[in-house]
């Protein structure tokens, strides 16, 4: 007989301290019970990183579990290790039914994250104690101060307990008492009988005391300690263990404990863990040999076992020499090594490297589920440059401090510390829609049945620049209406709409969170009346639906005028993230995509982000921390969309995202969406270019130079175009991530607001008198006039021409600052080319980045930047003169006034923020953008 065996003559259990599937297909655990005797195994997260992350063991069925559907990495580890656990729990089963359920047993361990968590704790216990399903299964919980009230739960449920993380023998007896307590609440609750089929240890550690107690020793010898100290060193952590054993005798001699013996209750043995010797000094199988003693379990790794199998030898142990042992830690109290401290830490770094443990093992899982996912995920390709350590450390610091697991929990502190919580109704928006699919299926069969010709979508902002996307982006779907949107109070814009559209055969869809916003509002007042006049009073109503917030005002105008339906979006999600929620997916369904698998596709990228996978290895964490880190402390915060055309349009939804989410509070990331790339010398070095590629169009060859020259550039695959979904959703996790590195609130837009109380001023103010208050310009010129506030006009100094001011007002640009033209025209394809070309022309000369909106339409988007941000903005507001009117029904404004008043507001908050601004208006809007062409080129030199 080996000694590993002989060790069970002296009453000692040896357990393996390692499991993986190889081990038990392979027929080795069977070997080492029939060779060794062994009578357990312990597993944790560790153990497992090493098995899957270090092996192709477990390859096929990650492949199998991947192509029958996607699943987060959580419960991908849980389907994996649940399999080898039951397996290894089947190879122990004789053993369990040859000591009567006194031994046998596998342990699988609670998630390290909840060691100080009691109901999370309960609450895991509970459901890997049903997935397993096995009698011999043991669930580990940590012996920490939230561990012990679920311990004491979890007994009384029945259930075997390995309690780990035991450094001192104080702990000890509190775990020893919830163990008891257990057993009375369940003999109290299923009848003496239940506490026999019960049975737990507790881990006690034991070679981590004496590393640290050694140090400590050392410490104290290096600053001229006495030497005898060094006696000491590799003593306390069995002398520790043997006054653990000691109470555990006098627990067992107790009469309470005698009273639950008689009804068949089971002693809770000691297990003695982190047996490998540390110290190479030492015997490599001495936390054997000096802890052998009855009714304990020693777990040992492979290594250790193969050493004491070799040369270890046998002698009841553990009770010699307890007046030695006491001894030994009363030297160590007289020299002022506290004992309890090192312990209490011991426990702390213990559940930090428990944790570092599964963050190490669901990045394995996670690299694995990418590997096989393959083009069913988006991919993302970073190149940071020099900043690229500094960021993989920063993100090694949110792993450490399970930021991505506060941000799933709603943890506010994360951010501001303000409402966050409140706002993160999109985090599992996607399986909340799935679960409601059918709502939107039979909303899409409807708009079918009715056979609409066209779909208008009435909205702004976020409830707008997300099926803005989705239309661009799959096109007209065959034997489906035609889509069209109108974000825009500009007159011409609303006219154009109505021409494009035939209001006998179009449904609308008015699209408004609060039910408040004045556009939606006018946009459907006047859409209504129009309707009504082609199809009659009481037709008009099955025209509309709403898409709105539970209880708004929209809510109940749709009722009144007897809309065809109404969809509720969630109080919890805001506009800018509401695009995988009814106000993306409506629009959806109305142009005939499958709702459906735009939701599963996007889950995907949801398993991706989700709460268990660490910052390095989550992409929405990854980016995120890279966005603000950059911005910080690099400089570059000026976010550069790039794309291959199908998927130009994303830009736009990302610009809103993107600025109004994170500036504010003198700080954010600026998006810079549509500027035609360049070569390296165009530009500063304040940028981040994000790519957004189709896998079949060529990337600008002027991206590779850009990384080459050292900005950071980061790519994103797009495979097939339902994986916009998942883009939708990275970039909403990268956001909200960027936000608390930033230290700012990403879910409010406070600079927005402002805009839209002056606006309201403003036409309340005409509402009253027929007129906006009157304005005067500074300077006029050939049908062009210059306004600003007094202090902006006294910065721009005396001219004599608009060339001259726009100079002036160009000249004020520094490096790091961009330009950004706001737009309140028709939003067509002719001004925009007019616009662009005096964006590149600004962007050439200046060397930095610019940026180009349509008004009203930025001002729910990047509006909120522009006036909270960074003061790094130098703008021009281009307004101008309507050709015709169009009135909004029931109101004494017109959609101009709306335009005109929405200008002034903006310009009056950007003024008020000591923002560098200039408006030019124009008299014609044709002959304007090209004389305002030709003054920029003269302003700039050309």
């Amino acid at each position: 007989m080996n000694p590993l065996k002989q060790l069970g003559e002296f009453g000692q259990a040896v357990w393996l301290d390692y499991v993986s599937r190889g081990l038990i297909e392979r027929g080795e655990l069977k070997t080492l019970i029939e060779r060794d005797g062994l009578k357990g195994v312990t597993s944790n997260p560790s153990i497992f990183e090493k098995a899957i992350g270090h092996s192709n063991e477990y390859d096929a069925d990650l492949q199998s579990v991947l192509e029958a559907g996607d699943t987060d990495i959580g419960r991908l580890f849980e389907h994996l290790a649940i399999g080898d656990i039951r397996k290894g729990a089947d190879v122990l089963r004789p053993v369990y039914g040859a000591a009567q359920g006194a031994d046998g047993f596998i342990s699988l361990e609670v998630s390290p994250y909840l060691a100080n968590d009691t109901q999370g704790t309960i609450a895991e216990a509970r459901k890997l104690w049903k997935a397993v399903d096995r009698p011999n299964l043991m669930i580990k919980v940590p012996g920490t101060k939230a561990g012990v009230p679920a311990i004491r739960t979890l007994i009384g449920e029945g259930m075997n307990i390995n309690v780990t993380l035991l450094f001192a023998v104080d702990a000890y007896k509190d775990v020893a008492e919830a163990y008891i307590a257990g057993l009375e609440d369940l003999a109290k609750a299923r009848g003496p009988g239940a506490v026999a089929r019960v049975a737990s240890v507790a881990s006690f550690f034991v070679s981590r005391i004496d590393a640290k107690i050694d140090a400590a020793i050392d410490a104290k010898l290096a600053q001229g300690g006495d030497k005898a100290l060094a006696d000491l060193k590799g003593k306390v952590a069995i002398a520790n263990a043997k006054m653990a054993y000691r109470h555990y005798k006098q627990l067992i001699g107790s009469e309470r404990w005698r009273a639950l013996a008689g009804q068949g209750a089971r002693p809770q043995r000691l297990l003695w863990a982190s047996t490998g010797t540390k110290n190479k000094a030492y015997s490599d199988v001495l936390y054997i040999e000096e802890l052998i003693g009855a009714d304990t379990v020693n777990t040992m790794p492979p290594a250790t076992m193969d050493a004491f199998r070799n040369h270890g030898k046998l002698r009841a142990s553990l009770e010699e020499n307890t007046e030695a042992a006491e001894r030994v830690l009363e030297r160590l109290a007289r020299s002022g090594i506290s004992l309890d401290d090192v312990t209490t830490e011991l426990v702390g770094e213990g559940v930090d490297l428990f944790a570092a443990a599964a963050d190490a093992l669901y990045g394995a899982v996670a690299k694995q589920r990418a590997k096989f996912s393959g083009d069913r995920l988006v991919g993302m390709r970073e190149s940071y440059g020099p900043p690229a350590k500094a960021i993989d450390e920063a993100l090694a610091e949110w792993a450490k401090d399970g930021k991505t697991r506060r941000l799933w929990r709603g943890d506010k502190s994360l951010w501001t510390g303000a409402d966050e919580d409140k706002w993160l109704g999109w985090l599992d928006i996607v399986s909340v829609e799935l679960a409601d699919i059918a709502t939107l299926q039979a909303f899409a069969q409807s708009v079918r049945d009715q056979g609409w010709k066209h779909v208008v979508l009435l909205g702004m902002g976020g409830s707008s620049l997300g099926p803005a996307v989705l239309k661009e982006t799959f096109g007209r779907q065959s034997g489906w209406p035609e889509f069209h949107m109108l974000d825009s109070t500009d007159p011409h814009q609303v006219r154009a709409i109505e021409q494009a559209v035939d209001l006998a055969r179009s449904l609308f869809i008015v699209s408004s969170k609060s039910g408040s916003t004045l556009e939606p509002n006018i946009f459907e007042e006047y859409f209504y009346h129009r309707v009504a006049e082609t199809v009659g009073a009481d037709q008009a109503g099955r025209h509309f639906v709403a898409v709105t917030d539970a209880g708004s005002p929209m809510e109940k105008a749709a009722a009144a005028d007897k809309f065809a339906g109404t969809f509720f979006g969630l109080p919890s999600i805001g506009g800018r993230y509401s695009v995988l929620s009814k106000f993306g997916l409506v629009p959806a369904a109305a142009m005939g995509l499958d709702v459906q698998r735009l939701l599963a596709t996007a889950q995907r990228m949801v398993n991706s982000c989700a709460a268990s996978v660490p910052a390095p290895m989550n992409p929405g964490a990854r980016l995120g921390v890279a966005l603000g880190r950059l911005a910080l402390d690099h400089g570059c915060d000026k976010v550069t969309i790039l794309a291959a055309p199908a998927y130009a349009s994303v830009g736009a939804w990302a610009e809103q995202l993107i600025a109004e989410s994170t500036g504010k509070r003198g700080k954010g990331l600026i998006p810079v969406d549509g500027e035609t790339v360049a070569a390296p010398e165009h530009y500063g070095q304040d940028r981040v270019f994000l790519y957004l590629g189709d896998g079949k169009t060529a990337e600008p060859p002027a991206l590779t130079a850009l990384e080459a020259a050292g900005h950071p550039v980061v790519r994103i695959a797009i495979a097939e175009p339902y994986q916009v979904g998942q883009v939708f959703y990275l970039l909403e996790m990268a956001i909200a991530v960027a936000g608390a590195v930033l230290n700012i609130n990403p879910f409010d837009q406070p600079d927005v607001e402002a805009s839209k109380v002056k606006t309201r001023e403003l036409t309340a103010a005409f509402e009253k008198v027929g007129a906006l208050p009157g304005e005067a310009p500074f300077f006029r010129e050939n049908g062009i006039a210059l306004y600003a506030d007094d202090v902006n006009v006294a910065q721009l100094g005396r001219g004599n021409t608009v060339a001259h001011y726009l100079r002036a007002h160009f000249d004020r640009v520094q490096p790091g600052d961009y330009v950004a033209l706001l737009a309140y025209v028709e939003r067509n394809a002719e001004h925009q080319k007019l616009l662009e070309v005096s964006r590149l022309h600004l962007r050439d000369r200046k060397r930095v980045a610019t940026c180009l909106g349509f008004g009203p339409r930025f001002l729910h988007s990047t509006g909120q930047a522009y006036k909270g941000g960074p003061n790094t903005g130098v703008f021009l507001q281009i307004t101008a003169d309507h050709a015709e009117e169009l009135p909004v029904p029931g109101k004494k404004y017109s959609f101009g006034v709306v335009e005109a008043a929405q200008a002034r507001a903006d310009l009056s908050v950007l003024a008020e923020r000591g923002r560098r601004v200039l408006r030019v208006h124009l008299a014609d809007v044709e002959q304007g953008l090209h004389s305002l062409g030709r003054a920029i080129d003269e302003a700039l030199g050309h």
